[in-house]
């Protein structure tokens, strides 16, 4: 059998929930991702940074009405490493099935 070796930045509970949210929606705010992921403050905030430090997101900072906004947007470096993330997943899933 061929198991794949999985990203150790994506293969985090909350660093998955992060991109899988972005996946879909492509960029959200902070307060967005703290309410779909249920983390606290700093926790996603200390896992936004990891996913920045591999360039599987930006961040902007930026303020609208006067308050400062987070907001974050998946790369293609990031798009690419989630479908390897997720083909790797794959490869456990259908191991047992394969004669």
């Amino acid at each position: 059998m061929d198991f794949k070796e999985l990203d150790p930045v994506l293969h985090s509970q909350l660093r998955l929930a992060v991109m899988s949210v972005l996946i879909s929606e492509q960029e959200a705010e902070f307060t967005y991702l703290k309410e779909k992921t249920n983390a606290t403050a700093g926790n996603l905030s200390v896992q936004i940074n990891k996913l920045k430090e591999a360039e599987y997101i930006e961040v902007i900072k930026q303020f609208r009405d006067n308050y400062p906004q987070t907001v974050c947007r998946i790369t293609s470096r990031g798009e690419a490493a989630f479908q390897a993330y997720v083909n790797s997943i794959q490869s456990y899933l259908h191991a047992g099935k394969r004669k």
